[in-house]
């Protein structure tokens, strides 16, 4: 581990490189691969009843004995069920996301759980940091699924929520490879979380068919829409189609929401209908040609990390 390292030293991980908790595609065997290489994986809770997070979570800790955490949207219907759920089980690490950290950071401190937030602005961070968390995400708005209405990038976010706080700092959005991650850290990142690249691993709990359909994008084949409702970054295809076919006809707020209905997500990510399903990935998916293993994904942004590095050249202007 390198103890030098701020996020390092929080998770007591060997790399600042955190797999990104995402709703229908992390489960126990993706999340439990990125720990036993070095990394901090996730549970993605959002997607999960609570016996599912229950069954998960054990066969989690079966699998790894290294740190692991859950990521918890503070939204989801059953989140009294969920906190109960990972105080039960002694959860190190909860991210939590889409909602307000006061209301629930206190509660899993007080039980010895490291709390991170996830934001998409200077604003957020600074409550999140208010509120007594120990670190936060701050996302780009390149990344995959739910997303900021701000469309802050990365490259602009990092330094000025770094700049704003004092506690550890995690950049997620366009984090695709070792490059990014130093890229990232460059700029006052402690580390980096990373969502769509694990999408597409073998351990992935997403269908065969939505990570080929990510293996197979191309640059632009993603788009930020929905702000009526709730921001999501969504893979075209044709339930995308007859989404901006209804943007063209003035669709109202309500009639959008009528032709999302439920359950998309989990039929495009899940199932693999990529007809009708809504698929959420980054930008970034189109930088990659293949299905690997997590633990291979892990040794690449190390490598590329320590090659991009060693290339730094100083210089002066």
């Amino acid at each position: 581990m390198d103890t030098t390292n701020r996020i390092c030293s929080l998770f007591n991980i060997q790399y600042p490189l955190i797999q990104g908790g995402m709703i229908w595609c992390a489960g126990w065997e993706l999340a439990s691969a990125v720990s036993n290489a070095g990394g901090l994986g996730l549970l993605g809770a959002g997607s999960m009843y609570p016996d599912v997070l229950d069954a998960q979570i054990s066969k989690w800790k079966a699998h790894t004995n290294k740190p692991f955490g859950v990521n918890l949207p503070l939204l989801y219907p059953n989140i009294e069920e969920h906190i109960a759920t990972i105080i039960k089980h002694r959860v190190p690490i909860v991210f939590t996301s889409a909602g307000n950290p006061k209301t629930w950071t206190e509660t899993l401190k007080k039980e010895g759980i490291t709390v991170v937030h996830v934001v998409s602005s200077v604003k957020f961070a600074l409550k999140a940091q208010a509120a007594g968390v120990d670190a936060v995400v701050a996302e780009g708005f390149e990344a995959g699924g739910h997303n900021g209405r701000d469309e802050t990038t990365t490259l602009c976010l990092i330094p000025m929520v770094r700049s704003a706080i004092q506690i550890p700092l995690i950049a997620a959005g366009g984090i695709g490879d070792g490059r990014a991650l130093l890229a990232v850290m460059n700029l006052g990142a402690d580390g980096a979380q990373v969502g769509s690249r694990f999408v597409a691993s073998i351990e992935s709990s997403a269908h065969q068919n939505f990570k080929q359909a990510v293996i197979d994008s191309q640059e632009g084949d993603t788009l930020l829409t929905l702000k009526e409702l709730t921001p999501v970054r969504l893979l075209r295809n044709p339930f995308f189609d007859q989404l901006m076919a209804a943007y063209q006809n003035g669709a109202s707020a309500d009639a959008l929401a009528t032709l999302l209905g439920r359950g998309r997500a989990k039929k495009g990510m899940f199932e693999g209908e990529l007809t009708e399903g809504e698929l959420e990935i980054g930008q970034i998916a189109g930088a990659f040609n293949e299905i690997l293993p997590a633990a291979t994904i892990v040794r690449q942004f190390i490598e590329e990390f320590n090659q991009a590095l060693t290339a730094q050249h100083p210089f002066s202007l």
